[in-house]
C-alpha cells in the first residue's frame, strides 16, 4: 500500500512522542493531594525544565507560536495583558497540564491552524488560575486561531479538580476543534497513554462535562455516528481502536491499573493480551490510598510479573534488560512482529509527578517532582511551583551539544551504562535513587512548614527560600549521579566485578585493589548457548 508524504509525516508525528499520564484525585491519595504524572517520551526531545516568569504586556503585543515538536514558526496570536509564572508543566497557582497524543483520523488535522498541542498547554498555563479556566483558554484559542496537531488527550488539573480533555481538529482550513472534557470523579484514579479513552459522556451536566457544540453533529455529518446523542462515543467516532492502540497504548493503562487496583486489573488482563477491543473502564477506585511515591513507582513499570514482562524473554538478554530499542515493530520472513511498549522507556526526555495541595498557599502547595531521561533510572527532584528560577543543570540544552554538567546528559550516562548489564547494575542505581528520594520525602514536611511561616511574613521571602532549596537539591542530585556513574564504571569494568562495601572498593594488605571477581552470565544464558549450538563449545578431552 502506498502512502502520501503528508500522511507519513502525520503518522510519524503521532508516534514520535508516545507518552503516559497517571491521575490520582485528592480523595484517592494518601495526603489529600491531587496527583498527575507525565513522561514526555520522544527520541528527539532534550529533557529540560521550562520556565516563564509572570509578565504584563502592553495592548497590541503579539506572541510568536513555535511548534513544540519541530521548532517551526507557525504564526502569531495576541498576547494576554497578564501572564502567570510557570515552572515546567505547573504554574504558580498549581494548575498542571500534561498530555498524550492519540492521533485519531488523519483527515481531521488542520495544517493551516496556528496552535499546536504544546503551545496550547504552555499558553494555557500562563493564562489560567484554575483547571476549568485552562479548558476555556485552550478551546477559545483553537476556535480563534485553529488547531494544527493530531488528536490529544490532555490532563488539566489544579488543587481541587482534575479533568481529562480530548481534542482533535476539524480538517484543513476549519478553525476550532472537536473536544470533550470530563471531570475525574473525586476518589477515583485513571490513566491514558496515546489512545482516546472518552466514550459516552453526560450531555447536560456542565459541572462534570464540557464539550464542543458540534462534537456530535460533526461525526453524524461524516457518517462516523448515526445513533442517538446520548449513545455518542467520542473515542469510537474520532479515534477507533486497533491492535496497535491496544497493545502499545491501552496495555500501559492496564499496567498502571495493576498498581492501583490489582484485583480489578486481573479481570481485565485477557482483554489486553488478546486485544479483544473491549475498553478498559475510564475511571477506577484504587484498592488503597495512593502517594506521590506510589505514582513514581508506576512510572517505572516494565510489566514486571506479568505475561507482558520485558525482563524474561530472549530479548532481555543475559542480564534481564527490560528495554527494546526501536523500531517497535519488525519483520521476519515477511511476517510483522512487535515489542511490548512499557510505561518506562529509554527515550523519555523528561518526566514528572505533579503534587497539588489545596491546604497550603499555592507557591508552597504545588510541587513538581521532576526528572530527566528514563523514569526508571531518574531521580524525581522537588521543584516547588513558587520558585523564581530554574537550577542551572536543568536549563535549556541540545541533543547535539554534550554538556557534562547538564542533568539530562548526566542521567543518560548512568542509564546507558546500566542498559548493558541491567541485572548487575540496577540494584546500585536503585540504592542511590532511593537514598535521594527518601531524603526529599523526609525533608518535605519541614520545608513546607518553614516556607509557610515565611509566607505569613513575606510571600517573596518564602519564594526565595523555596528557590534556594530546589536549586540546592538539584545540584546535589546531579553531583550524586555523576559520582554514581564513576562508581558503576569502576565496579563493572570490563565485565568484571570489583568488590566494594558501602561504595568503597576493597584493598589488599599492600593497598592495591582486591582481585576482580568474574561473575559470568546467569545459568539460563549458558543453557541457551548449549541448546542452540549443541556440542560446538563443549570442552573435549584430548
Amino acid at each position: 500500500m502506498k502512502y502520501s508524504i503528508a500522511f507519513l509525516i502525520f503518522f510519524i508525528s503521532i508516534i514520535v512522542r508516545p507518552c503516559t499520564n497517571v491521575i490520582v484525585t485528592r480523595n484517592a491519595s494518601t495526603d489529600g493531594s491531587n496527583l498527575v504524572s507525565y513522561s514526555a517520551d520522544s527520541h528527539d526531545l532534550y529533557g529540560e525544565l521550562y520556565h516563564w516568569p509572570a509578565m504584563r504586556y502592553a495592548d497590541g503585543t503579539m506572541l510568536d507560536i513555535v511548534e513544540w515538536d519541530t521548532g517551526k514558526h507557525l504564526g502569531q496570536i495576541r498576547q494576554a495583558a497578564q501572564t502567570y509564572a510557570v515552572i515546567g508543566n505547573m504554574n504558580e497557582y498549581q494548575v498542571t497540564i500534561a498530555e498524550t497524543t492519540f492521533g485519531g483520523r488523519p483527515e481531521l488535522r488542520d495544517s493551516t491552524g496556528i496552535l499546536d498541542y504544546g503551545s496550547l498547554m504552555y499558553i494555557a498555563l500562563q493564562r489560567s488560575r484554575t483547571a476549568r479556566e485552562a479548558i476555556g483558554v485552550m478551546t477559545q484559542l483553537v476556535g480563534e486561531y485553529g488547531y494544527c496537531s493530531a488528536g490529544e488527550t490532555f490532563t488539566i488539573a489544579d488543587a481541587q479538580e482534575i479533568w481529562l480533555m480530548e481534542m482533535t481538529g476539524k480538517g484543513a482550513g476549519n478553525k476550532g476543534a472537536l473536544w470533550v472534557a470530563l471531570r475525574v470523579p473525586d476518589g477515583m484514579v485513571t490513566a491514558h497513554a496515546n489512545q482516546s479513552r472518552i466514550t459516552t459522556f453526560p450531555l447536560h451536566e456542565p459541572e462534570e462535562c464540557l464539550y464542543a457544540d458540534d462534537v456530535i453533529d460533526y461525526a453524524k455529518d461524516k457518517k462516523w455516528f448515526d445513533g442517538k446523542d446520548k449513545a455518542f462515543s467520542f473515542a469510537d467516532a474520532y479515534a477507533p481502536q486497533d491492535f496497535e492502540s491496544i497493545r502499545f497504548c491501552e496495555a500501559r493503562v492496564w499496567s498502571a491499573y495493576r498498581h492501583l487496583n490489582r484485583q480489578l486489573a486481573e479481570t481485565l488482563k485477557d482483554d489486553i493480551l488478546q486485544a479483544t477491543g473491549k475498553r478498559l473502564p475510564l475511571f477506577i477506585e484504587p484498592e488503597n490510598k495512593i502517594s506521590h511515591r506510589d505514582v513514581m513507582t508506576i512510572m517505572r513499570d516494565h510489566y514486571e510479573g506479568t505475561e507482558l514482562s520485558l525482563s524474561d524473554d530472549v530479548g532481555a538478554g543475559p542480564f534481564g534488560v527490560p528495554y527494546r530499542f526501536r523500531p517497535l515493530t519488525w519483520q521476519v520472513n515477511d511476517t510483522t512482529y512487535f515489542h511490548e511498549r512499557a510505561i518506562a522507556t529509554q527515550q523519555t526526555g523528561f518526566t514528572f509527578v505533579a503534587q497539588m495541595r489545596e491546604w497550603l498557599a499555592a507557591p508552597i502547595g504545588g510541587v513538581l517532582w521532576f526528572g530527566v531521561d528514563d523514569a526508571n533510572t531518574t531521580v524525581y527532584v522537588p521543584m516547588y511551583c513558587g520558585i523564581t528560577s530554574i537550577p542551572a543543570a536543568y536549563r535549556t540544552g541540545s541533543l547535539i551539544a554534550f554538556d557534562g554538567e547538564a542533568a539530562f546528559w548526566v542521567f543518560n550516562q548512568v542509564a546507558h551504562l546500566g542498559y548493558h548489564r541491567y541485572g548487575v547494575m540496577i540494584d546500585d542505581i536503585r540504592k542511590a535513587q532511593k537514598e535521594l528520594e527518601d531524603k526529599f520525602n523526609d525533608y518535605g514536611g519541614a520545608i513546607d512548614q518553614a516556607a509557610h511561616a515565611m509566607y505569613q511574613r513575606s510571600p517573596e521571602l518564602a519564594r526565595g527560600f523555596l528557590t534556594e532549596y530546589s536549586h540546592m537539591q538539584a545540584q546535589l542530585t546531579v553531583q550524586r549521579w555523576k559520582a554514581l556513574y564513576e562508581f558503576l564504571f569502576m565496579k563493572n569494568l570490563d565485565g568484571n566485578l570489583h568488590p566494594e562495601v558501602n561504595g568503597r572498593f576493597l584493598k589488599d594488605p599492600n593497598g592495591r585493589a582486591v582481585p576482580a571477581q568474574h561473575p559470568g552470565y546467569p545459568p539460563s544464558y549458558y543453557e541457551q548457548i548449549v541448546n542452540q549450538h549443541k556440542d560446538q563449545f563443549r570442552l573435549k578431552q584430548p
